[in-house]
């Protein structure tokens, strides 16, 4: 493998660990959490999302000076922004809370961001293993894998929006976890594109 071709995998690897960070980062400050503290956490979440920004700029730097690269550029490029989506979807995730104010944890939301956790260990591998990607034998299975677990976020979705609805008698924390669990949702969908995003790059370069 070239040189050049090697910086584009590892910085994607790279991205994909910024993502589970984040993750790791969130689910405990959801297991762990103290309202008091959010202000805290938001500084520390950023650090890690403007780590991954800077990660995603380098990956464009290079792209735009490239001649040669090792799938298609646009490829390349949409892969670093689907990673990046992630991590942006994680730092917004706790910056609801802090928004809404939020003082009790539910813990269906716990258990939300442990199988996002689940999602961007999976995304880890996938990364590590792109590089392999016209002989590789795991891809495959991981992203089956993924798509598992984002179907099992749908039903705990579904589960914990009813049970807001039928539970809840303040309006406004309903609103206020509605949107939160909506977050979730659609970070555990920017995951499962991000995979499926790997898919396609593999289908069009075998």
């Amino acid at each position: 493998m070239a040189k050049g071709d090697k910086f584009y995998f590892d910085s994607l690897a790279q991205s994909a660990q910024y993502t589970k960070k984040a993750a790791d980062y969130l689910a405990n400050c959801l297991e762990n959490y103290k309202p008091e503290e959010l202000q805290t956490m938001l500084e520390e979440m950023h650090k890690i999302e403007h780590a991954a920004d800077g990660k995603k700029h380098e990956i464009n730097e290079a792209l735009a000076k490239a001649f040669v690269t090792p799938v298609d550029r646009e490829d390349l490029d949409m892969l670093s922004h689907r990673l990046d989506d992630v991590t942006d979807l994680l730092e917004e995730i706790l910056q609801k809370f802090y928004i809404f104010n939020i003082q009790t944890m539910v813990p269906a939301a716990v258990t939300f961001a442990r199988k996002i956790v689940r999602s961007c260990e999976i995304l880890c591998d996938l990364m590590s293993e792109f590089e392999n990607f016209k002989k590789s034998k795991k891809i495959r299975g991981m992203i089956i894998e993924l798509n598992d677990v984002e179907e099992e976020c749908d039903q705990l979705y579904l589960s914990s929006m009813r049970a807001l609805t039928v539970e809840s008698t303040d309006a406004l924390v309903t609103a206020s976890w509605r949107n939160i669990f909506d977050c979730l949702e659609e970070c555990a969908d920017a995951c499962e594109h991000a995979s499926e995003c790997v898919g396609s790059v593999i289908m069009k370069n075998t």
